[in-house]
């Protein structure tokens, strides 16, 4: 370091996370070569084709170029143009998110897309992500932030959650639920853990009604409130708040059961969206019980059933066994069997085409990931630097977990990316940049205040 503060590139070098950029970079190799063999069937000149432009993995490549030269700006420029700007990158980011709502047209029924010419099209939604995560950082680091003020959590609170109604509006709900995520970051900072219980609770219960009869449910309900309420009775002074919570608990069930749980399917969600949760869940949504499901229903879903890509993902998953079909011989992908093949169920090709083996890597590579990212925030000096870690490692975490649970079936297809894998620029370059602010952070970790 010199003595202005700042690294000079013999200090980045030095200073930099090469494991991490190890672990992104493989990743992102399995990602392009996966598209190649999915886009180009038995064409084996994969390097004659790197730079042609009709074929997904060659843009691949071209983004991943462009996300190294804006990786290598972030970490040689000065990282408070990114910890003192924080918040107008994010406002920044609303604005072009929500100038998408200003056109009509649609990409696989998202309207969260721009346009640059050429076949070339941005997601703001995904790079909105980079300003949500410095401005919740900012704000949380602040000497004047009390996490204990409910002011100061409400604040935290609408950062993300502003982002998650644009992409509600912009039918994009599964990055909705990764930006939700952050509410992870909260319980690092202090947040009591009971809220994240009734949370669980609440999604425990929204399963259960959809699963089991509401007389039995209740019933259920009912015995395990009482039998709660008989292991705590030591905490409880008077007798009569046992049948008060007995009685709270019974009437909140009835009412979530009767009432929140048919508006959330039937008014917040769309068809398509309840019917893959059903789906899941092994039940049939009927959309002519309710005219606004099926006024929402457009041609996002096909005429086959609803649950046929999962279904197809199992079978292809399935049918790589231990060591796969082996290249150029996945039938199921490479059959166009699977639509989204290269971006929401890439992970069904490695799959089918690696076996065990192969997906048994890239969970240990998207593990590494994470436990590489925590062990990166838990050495950081700064506040601000802990909380962006955090935030980061909660934001890839919910991305694989639900695209992995999509493609075996224990979530619903709500449509989004692997992270380093998938095909798309705006996922990808948006993470390079959220890696790469994230290494300039560590690379500067003995400066305690931005």
């Amino acid at each position: 370091m010199n003595r202005r503060g700042t690294f000079n590139n013999n200090g980045i070098l030095q200073n930099i996370d090469w494991l991490l950029i190890i672990i992104c970079f493989s990743l992102v190799v399995i990602g392009i070569f996966s598209l190649y063999l999915v886009s180009s069937s038995d064409d084996t000149r994969f390097f004659y084709h790197l730079f042609d432009l009709h074929y997904k993995y060659a843009k691949q490549f071209l983004y991943l170029l462009f996300g190294i030269i804006l990786a290598i700006t972030i970490i040689v420029v000065d990282i408070k143009i990114f910890t003192h700007l924080a918040y107008s990158i994010y406002y920044v980011g609303c604005f072009f998110v929500m100038l998408t709502f200003l056109k009509t047209s649609t990409i696989h029924g998202s309207k969260s897309w721009l346009s640059l010419g050429g076949g070339f099209n941005i997601q703001p939604i995904e790079f909105l992500k980079i300003g949500t995560i410095l401005a919740l950082a900012k704000f949380l680091s602040r000497n004047e932030t009390n996490f204990s003020f409910l002011k100061h959590k409400v604040i935290a609170f609408f950062i993300f959650f502003i982002p998650v109604v644009l992409a509600y509006l912009q039918s994009e709900l599964g990055l909705g639920i990764v930006y939700l995520s952050l509410f992870i970051v909260f319980y690092r900072e202090g947040m009591p853990f009971y809220i994240l219980a009734f949370g669980v609770l609440g999604g425990v219960l929204l399963i259960a009604t959809i699963i089991v009869h509401p007389l039995m449910l209740t019933i259920i309900i009912s015995i395990l409130s009482i039998l709660a309420v008989l292991f705590l009775r030591k905490l409880i002074v008077k007798r009569k708040s046992i049948l008060v919570i007995i009685i709270s608990i019974w009437a909140t069930t009835i009412c979530f059961q009767k009432y929140a749980i048919p508006y959330f399917f039937n008014s917040f969600l769309k068809c398509y969206q309840s019917t893959r949760i059903y789906n899941m869940l092994g039940k049939e949504y009927d959309c002519s019980k309710n005219k606004h499901s099926i006024r929402q229903q457009t041609t996002i879903v096909p005429r086959r059933q609803d649950n046929y890509n999962v279904k197809q993902s199992i079978i292809a998953i399935g049918s790589g066994g231990l060591l796969g079909r082996g290249i150029f011989n996945a039938t199921q992908t490479t059959g166009k069997f699977i639509p989204e093949q290269d971006t929401d169920f890439i992970f069904t090709f490695i799959g089918e085409t690696f076996g065990m083996v192969g997906t048994t890597i890239v969970l240990i590579l998207f593990f590494l990931l994470l436990m590489r990212i925590v062990i990166i925030a838990e050495r950081q000096r700064s506040t601000l630097s802990r909380i962006y870690a955090y935030s980061v490692a909660s934001m890839l975490f919910s991305h694989i977990f639900i695209n992995i649970g999509m493609t075996i079936g224990v979530f619903p297809v709500v449509g989004i990316p692997l992270p380093f894998i998938s095909y798309g620029g705006s996922s990808l370059m948006s993470n390079m940049i959220m890696i790469a602010i994230l290494l300039h952070l560590d690379i500067d970790r003995q400066r305690v205040v931005y």
